[in-house]
């Protein structure tokens, strides 16, 4: 296996058909999380600059990001 093996056309277009695919399910998961909140999460984050629920925010990205990059991978 050489090292520029990955720069083969049909390797490259698989990982950015699978780094759209998990940007889209990340974006989706996303939204659906924002709707099931009771609040708007942006006005909340952004104007009333609550840092525990942006902390919150940012941690639930990273869990389904994890989730995402294992289940492509």
């Amino acid at each position: 296996m050489s090292s520029m093996e990955w720069l083969r056309p049909v390797a490259l277009l698989g990982s950015l058909v699978y780094a759209l695919l998990g940007v889209v399910i990340f974006w989706v998961s996303f939204v659906i999380v924002d709707k099931l909140t009771p609040y708007d999460l942006w006005a909340e984050i952004v104007e009333k600059q609550n840092k525990a629920l942006a902390m919150v925010v940012a941690a639930m990205c990273l869990g389904i990001s994890i989730i995402v990059a294992a289940a492509i991978h």
